[in-house]
């Protein structure tokens, strides 16, 4: 240690997760005791109390995006966005399946993501405005 570093019993103590005490409110519930497959669902590595859950959900923001702009002319469609957003999906559809816990809600977004982009592609190709 230091001379400008407090000891470790000094230090400002961190704060507990409170993630872990939501998720055992919630395990306790009656609703959730009650329903096996939820219980399952929460309790699911993949879960609403893990990244696994929430970074695909947030990622749905963008393909609903990249589906809205389906209605935006052609001329102020991005090729090498589209590129990015059609290889992004491709590529997490296929890394969904390789990590663990395997996990379809990406597998979807990205499904969905990539089909966007490729639609979004094949208007560019066939209005010529590559």
């Amino acid at each position: 240690a230091g001379p400008f570093r407090k000891p470790r019993s000094e230090s400002s103590t961190m704060l507990p997760s409170v993630v872990p005490q939501i998720r055992s409110f919630v395990m306790s519930s009656p609703l959730v005791k009650s329903n096996p497959k939820l219980a399952s669902l929460v309790d699911s590595p993949a879960g609403p109390f893990t990244i696994h859950f929430w970074a695909p959900t947030f990622k749905w923001c963008i393909t609903i995006a990249n589906i809205a702009d389906l209605a935006r002319p052609v001329e102020k469609v991005s090729t090498p966005q589209q590129i990015a957003v059609t290889a992004t999906g491709i590529i997490w559809s296929r890394y969904s399946f390789v990590i663990t816990p395997v996990n379809y809600t990406l597998f979807s977004v990205n499904v969905f993501m990539a089909g966007s982009g490729i639609a979004q592609l094949k208007r560019k190709f066939d209005s010529g405005q590559w």
